[in-house]
C-alpha cells in the first residue's frame, strides 16, 4: 500500500501545486517549497509509521511545521492556507495508506475545499488594502465618506492602525466592496460588439 499511497500523494501535491497554485498566483518559489515540503513530511510520516514509533510523533511533527510555517512578509494568509494544506495531505496520505477509500476521500475533500475557497470568482468583489492618508480625520463618518470617495468602493470595515500628528498621517485596514461594473448602452445595444464606424466617400 505504500506504492498506492506515494502515487496518490505525488498526484495530489501536483494538483495542489501546479494546477490549482501555481495557474492562479504563478509564484515558482512557493510552487517548490509545498512540493518539497509534503514530500518531506509524506516521507517521514511513513517512515515513523512502519517502524511503529507512534503517530503522536508525526503529529508533533505537523505542529511543529504548523508554528514555524513560511516566515516571510511577502507570504499571503491565503498562500499559507496552501501550506497547510501541503503538510496535510502529506500527513494524510502517509497514516492513511492502509485504508485506500479513506485516503482518496481525504484527498478529494483537501483539493476540492482549497480550489472552491481560492476560487477566483468566489468573493471577488471583496478586497482589503492598508492606506496611508494625508491627513487626520477625528470623525469616523468623515474618515469612511474619505475613503469611499478615494476608493470608489463601498467601505465595510475601517481600522485604524496608527496616526502621527506631527506629520499629519494615518494608516488605516480598509475592508471593502467594489461596485459591479455597469455595462455601456452602446454595447448593450449592439449586443456587446462594437459599433459600426463609417468613413464619408465622395
Amino acid at each position: 500500500m505504500f506504492w498506492f499511497a506515494l502515487a496518490v500523494n505525488s498526484t495530489a501535491i501536483t494538483v495542489l501545486s501546479y494546477v490549482i497554485y501555481f495557474r492562479r498566483h504563478g509564484r515558482r518559489d512557493l510552487l517548490l517549497a509545498y512540493v518539497a515540503l509534503n514530500t518531506g513530511i509524506f516521507a517521514v510520516v511513513s517512515m515513523l509509521t512502519n517502524q511503529e514509533v507512534g503517530l503522536a510523533v508525526g503529529f508533533g511533527l505537523f505542529g511543529v511545521l504548523s508554528i514555524l510555517r513560511l516566515r516571510s512578509d511577502l507570504i499571503s494568509q491565503g498562500e499559507i492556507g496552501y501550506y497547510f494544506t501541503a503538510i496535510a495531505l502529506g500527513l494524510v496520505n502517509a497514516v492513511a495508506a492502509p485504508m485506500p477509500w479513506v485516503l482518496l476521500g481525504l484527498n478529494v475533500l483537501l483539493l476540492a475545499g482549497l480550489y472552491t475557497a481560492d476560487h477566483p470568482r468566489l468573493l471577488s468583489r471583496h478586497e482589503r488594502r492598508v492606506l496611508t492618508l494625508d491627513v487626520v480625520h477625528e470623525d469616523p463618518v468623515a474618515l469612511r465618506q474619505d475613503l469611499e470617495a478615494r476608493l470608489r468602493a463601498r467601505v465595510k470595515k475601517v481600522e485604524v492602525t496608527s496616526v502621527d500628528y506631527v506629520r499629519d498621517l494615518m494608516v488605516v485596514d480598509v475592508r471593502f466592496q467594489v461596485p459591479r461594473p455597469v455595462p455601456s448602452p452602446s454595447r448593450e445595444r449592439s449586443g456587446g460588439l462594437p459599433s459600426p464606424t463609417w468613413s464619408a466617400g465622395r
